[in-house]
Formats: C-alpha cells, structure tokens, sequence
C-alpha cells in the first residue's frame, strides 16, 4: 500500500485511465470492463482494475488540480510500477472552432503553475505527450470516423480567475483549451520514463459561454473513453 492508495501490489495493471473525477473511473469500469475490482476507496478516489478485449487495465480517479494528480501519479508510478497514464478529463474551449462535445488530443501542455519553474531555476519546460500514446489515439479517432483535435492546452491552478479576460492571451496563441492537469502529468511521466497522454472532451467554452451539466461530464462523454480504452 502507498500513502494515498489501498492496492496491494499487483493489484493495478500496468496501464491506467485517469479522470479527474472518481465517479467517472467507477462509471467506465462499470460499463467498459470486465470482471472489475475496486483497488482504492481511500478519500473516495475509487479504483478499480478489470479486463477490456482480454488485456488487462485499471481506472482511477485523480481528484482536481495538479497537486491532486501528482500525488496520485507519483504514487502509481513508485509504488505500483505503472507505465501508461491516459488522462481521460474535460476541458473548456479558447477558441471559436473548437466546440462543446468535442475531443482534444493535448500534444503539449502549457501551464501558468509553478511547479516546473521551481525545477529549471525559471527557466522553461514544454512537457509533451508520449508520442505513440498520441500516434495510436490519433490513427483510432480516424479509422472509428471521430472527429478530434490535436495542440496544446493549457492546465491552470485557478479555475475562478478574478481576471475575466486573461484567459484571451492564451488563446491569442493558439491555445484549444483549458484544464487543471497535464502539465504535471507529462511532467512526471517525463522525468520517470513513463507513457502520457490527455484525452479530453469540451465540456464548456469560454468563446460562447455553452456548458453541460454534471450528469453529462461524468457518464456521457463515452466517445474519448472509448479511444483510452482502445489504445
């Protein structure tokens, strides 16, 4: 057992989907896998491993917030030996193409958190996706006729930032969307030698104002965890 996590060794599989949310991890191990057991109940961050197409795979919640998620990811890499980390999150759109209920493969993941600063001296680092990990979900999206995006997003640590209009700079640069998790997560996987990559679905855009409700977040976005799962 970890700190944070009540599986015994062997109990997770080497390749995990990650949501935010740990409703959504008990949701897909319920409808997508087989013969699935809860690994982790420990702050209500439900886990479970089972089997999807015969091959072994675990699912997780990860909480909200990189300083939730690396807690989790530090953990599952150290204590558990994973080794592919699929993100499967919302995202909010900054840019007027990119719609609600749509799918973004992160490619990067830009930040306006501290933590890699603090690493590199204020110097900057561009953590990237794993680039199979990305290759293979793009090429699925494709052959299975699902419309996705690809680029960077950013992953900020304010989610009611008093500044209204600050998230516009971002999009000025081509940002797709915003989420609270990914740069820390390739950052990790980075530095550790492991596989990332984010799926995420636009649960709301900042262009149009367009929202979905919880219930939508949580059991409707099945179309990204479908390309986690197949990948």
């Amino acid at each position: 057992m970890s700190l944070h996590i009540n599986a015994k060794p062997g109990d997770i599989a080497e390749t995990i989907l990650l949501p935010g949310d740990p409703l959504r991890a008990k949701f897909i191990a319920e409808k997508f896998l087989n013969h699935s057991q809860c690994f982790n109940e420990v702050r209500g961050m439900y886990g479970y491993t089972g089997f999807y197409k015969g091959k072994r795979v675990s699912v997780m919640g990860s909480g909200m917030g990189q300083a939730s998620l690396g807690i989790y990811v530090n953990e599952l890499i150290d204590d558990y030996r994973v080794k592919n980390i699929i993100r499967v999150g919302s995202c909010g759109s900054y840019q007027k193409e990119v719609n609600v209920r749509d799918i973004i493969l992160a490619q990067s993941a830009s930040t306006d958190a501290a933590h890699n600063k603090k690493i590199f001296k204020s110097m900057d680092f561009a953590p990237c996706a794993n680039f199979n990990l990305l290759l293979k979900a793009h090429n699925y999206a494709q052959e299975n006729n699902i419309a996705i995006k690809v680029g960077n997003i950013l992953s900020s640590d304010t989610f009611y930032d008093y500044n209204q209009e600050s998230w516009k700079l971002w999009a000025d640069f081509g940002i797709l969307a915003v989420e609270m998790e990914s740069n820390l997560l390739y950052s990790i996987a980075a530095l550790k030698k492991v596989n990332a990559l984010s799926i995420l679905t636009v649960s709301d855009s900042l262009v149009t104002g367009e929202s979905t409700s919880a219930q939508e977040r949580q059991c409707d976005f099945i179309q990204m965890m479908d390309i986690g799962l197949n990948i």
